[in-house]
């Protein structure tokens, strides 16, 4: 048993929830979102609430019960209050600006690199500080994390790009003897 999907999820006020076949759309102030769930757990909408229920006991219904409470839980709180993330530049020279759709950041290799920003996720510089924000926690969070992977934080300098309030482990170094 799921305790997580045992917990109704509250729509609120300025939200509604609608179910067509296996697709559930929730609407709010900040946008729409809509996304495809198996026919093995059972969706309910009544009164601003969602009720999830497996539809057959097993192992596998039970671990989709939870996770797709999840997911309807992040949808609903997405479209009421988007999603966030901050991501820190480090080093000398290292520096990014939005121009366009676009990315640019200088992360001193011998090109600059650019990176396509997706639809629905926003991209905000404030000096050495990326801030990503969007509805979808999911698209949030990837683009957020390959950003990151484009030059990850090392351990003896600490240059790179890291998340805000990350701790770096830091190396010593070699010693002179």
């Amino acid at each position: 048993m799921s305790r997580i999907g045992k917990k109704p999820i509250e729509l609120g006020e300025k939200t509604t929830a609608e179910l067509k076949g296996n697709v559930l759309t929730v609407t709010g102030p900040q946008g729409t979102l809509s996304r495809t769930f198996k026919s093995d757990i059972k969706i309910a909408i009544n009164d601003k609430v969602v009720t999830l229920e497996p539809v057959r006991s097993s192992l596998a219904n039970n671990a989709l019960w939870g996770t797709y409470a999840s997911h309807i839980a992040n949808m609903v709180e997405g479209v009421n209050k988007p999603f966030g993330e901050r991501l820190v530049i480090e080093g000398i020279g290292y520096k990014a600006e939005v121009k366009g759709d676009k990315l640019v950041m200088g992360l001193g290799f011998s090109h600059l690199v650019n990176v396509e920003i997706p639809k629905g996720i926003k991209v905000v510089m404030e000096k050495n500080i990326i801030v990503i924000s969007g509805i979808n926690k999911e698209e949030v969070g990837q683009f957020t994390a390959y950003l990151r992977s484009l030059k990850k934080p090392e351990p003896y300098k600490g240059k790179g790009i890291m998340y805000e309030g990350e701790k770096i482990r830091r190396k010593q170094g070699k010693k002179t003897v």
